[in-house]
């Protein structure tokens, strides 16, 4: 970036940060079932099927709260929409608390799953579209770390509160609610994302908002290619985000999105306590396991921050396919040969890093590039539907699959899918660091 084109750092990253909260609800509600669910199954007597449904209830709200959020970000900007976000987690998650039954608790999961898919496409966005090229990637990542954070975090407190008492995962569910308000009152203070502004003609707001963010120079520069981006558009539909153009752009973002989930590492994440039960490990070790997992997913998430904008996107997530295909293997080796606790843990521990520096990350910040200016919120809504469509076909699978095929069965098809995610990266997906999200425009579209 030329030296007159300043930008107010500090002030970025501060915004960027708020923004992310939505992340930590993410992990949150990602990372609560894994702890609760040894409690949840003797509350409400869980079989095979049940126990899968109640963990991937969270990703059909998050279906639901993808479509809403597409809808607002465009018609009232992202701000709002990451307002309306806090709020519903926040209902939900006492909701969850006070729950009296298995039908009302996966009702209110589910609503909680419309507040974190609003997030998961909202946060990411407006970060992206308030962050200069040169280190749009880093700050997009911070999204990833607060959803990293909220794991450790919501970890280390049911490891903690856990005891013989079979109602804690009300208080586990319950606590949600204090990062939501957090959350909420934080968005207040953020300004709405000039790329917005400009889409609906407000392009002296846009100005405003870029003009706290950098010199005159680097306004200028960013407004007039915001401006030329969306010059002659008009309001976008879904139909125009499958258009001929833009099709490439969407089969990358789908397809990322999808293997993201179903390259099986969320399993880990949900079923820790199924994978170490299996492997004769006590409830204390596996609640302990699930600590190990977040402080392992917070460390590696920051060197992945440091290396998305050096590295690019590409070779991480290349690096990521093919670490995680040699991991399971070795893993369903070790839970078939019942080998000991500490040699799973280690090997389970191994893949959780590989993850959190590639494909975690990588894969949130590419879809927040890659999309036009015109249909990006239809476009990121698309993609992390599908995302979240693919989480619920893993989850809600997994306890069935270990109950025909052995904890150790699935994690051998899941090596498989990480060897067919590694080609289609290798043979379709372009590197992104460093251009601008107007530049990307024609880096993935088709003229």
């Amino acid at each position: 970036m030329n030296k007159q084109e300043k930008v107010n750092h500090s002030y970025i990253i501060g915004i960027s940060l708020i923004s992310a909260l939505g992340g930590y609800l993410f992990g949150f509600d990602f990372a609560v079932i894994s702890g609760a669910l040894p409690f949840l199954r003797m509350s409400f007597q869980l079989d095979a099927w049940w126990e899968g449904f109640l963990t991937g209830s969270l990703a059909l709200g998050c279906i639901i709260g993808c479509l809403f959020a597409g809808n607002i970000a465009e018609r009232f900007g992202r701000r709002p929409g990451l307002m309306l976000a806090a709020l519903i987690f926040a209902f939900s998650s006492l909701g969850m608390a006070f729950s009296w039954g298995l039908s009302s608790f996966v009702t209110m999961r589910f609503l909680s799953g419309i507040g974190v898919g609003m997030a998961s496409i909202l946060s990411p966005m407006y970060i992206a579209e308030i962050s200069p090229a040169k280190i749009r990637g880093r700050n997009v990542a911070i999204n990833q770390l607060t959803i990293v954070i909220g794991i450790l975090i919501t970890n280390l407190v049911n490891y903690f509160i856990s005891d013989d008492d079979p109602e804690v995962w009300r208080w586990m569910f319950g606590l949600g609610a204090i990062p939501a308000t957090f959350f909420f009152l934080g968005v207040i203070w953020l300004p709405e994302s000039p790329r917005w502004y400009a889409l609906v003609g407000k392009h002296q707001k846009a100005k405003e908002v870029l003009a706290r963010l950098g010199s005159p120079l680097y306004v200028e520069k960013t407004l007039s290619e915001i401006n030329a981006s969306v010059t002659g558009t008009i309001k976008s539909s879904y139909r125009d985000v499958f258009g001929k153009a833009v099709r490439p752009a969407i089969l990358v973002g789908i397809t990322l999105a999808v293997f993201q989930q179903i390259c099986g590492i969320n399993v880990v994440f949900n079923y820790t306590s199924t994978i170490f039960e299996a492997a004769g490990a006590s409830l204390d070790r596996q609640l302990l396991e699930t600590v190990s997992i977040g402080v392992v997913n917070l460390i590696f998430t920051f060197l992945a921050m440091w290396q998305v904008d050096r590295l690019g996107r590409r070779p991480l997530m290349l690096f990521g396919a093919i670490g995680l295909a040699l991991s399971y293997v070795g893993l369903a080796l070790l839970l078939q040969t019942g080998a000991y606790t500490a040699l799973i843990s280690i090997v389970v521990l191994l893949a959780i890093a590989i993850y959190a520096t590639s494909l975690a990350p990588v894969t949130w910040v590419i879809i927040s590039e890659i999309f036009p200016n015109r249909i990006r919120s239809k476009a990121s809504s698309i993609a992390i539907i599908s995302l979240w469509a693919a989480y619920f076909i893993l989850v809600f699978t997994f306890p069935v699959l270990v109950e025909k095929l052995g904890a150790y069965g699935p994690f051998y098809l899941y090596a498989g899918i990480c060897l067919l995610g590694f080609l289609f990266i290798k043979l379709r997906v372009k590197e992104t660091k460093g251009q601008t999200l107007e530049q990307l425009e024609e880096t993935f579209t088709s003229h």
